[in-house]
């Protein structure tokens, strides 16, 4: 599967962003969408992920209440939704993708087999 994330920009503090996955080549059907994230210097770390088949979903505990991910199963896409966002949220964000949901797991980076290339999100004003 290839995976294509959209939506980063500069926004300000307290304001919010959407950004999309969409994957191609295969259907999400029983695949783990995570996103991560990376800021400068700093090592990427896991925000949310959703289990394609059911929308179960797990948060990273910084981002609780605050994102939302969710899927759009005609489009093959997966969101994220960001509110309220902090200076910290600053980063790279990723999308990643396992093709088997990994009970217990799919908080890790080495949990997944496909990324994509990553969108810039900028919180300054």
């Amino acid at each position: 599967v290839q995976l294509q994330a959209s939506g980063g920009g500069l926004v300000q503090p307290g304001g919010s962003l959407r950004l999309a996955c969409v994957g191609s080549g295969d259907t999400f059907g029983n695949y783990g969408i995570g996103w991560f994230r990376q800021a400068p210097g700093k090592e990427r770390e896991f925000v949310a992920t959703i289990r394609w088949s059911t929308g179960a979903t797990l948060y990273a505990d910084s981002v609780k209440g605050r994102f939302t991910i969710s899927r759009e199963r005609a489009k093959n896409t997966v969101h994220l939704q960001m509110n309220s966002l902090k200076a910290d949220d600053m980063a790279v964000y990723y999308c990643a993708a396992r093709p088997r949901w990994l009970v217990g797991g799919m908080t890790r980076a080495n949990d997944y087999d496909y990324w994509g290339q990553g969108t810039l999100v900028t919180v300054s004003s």
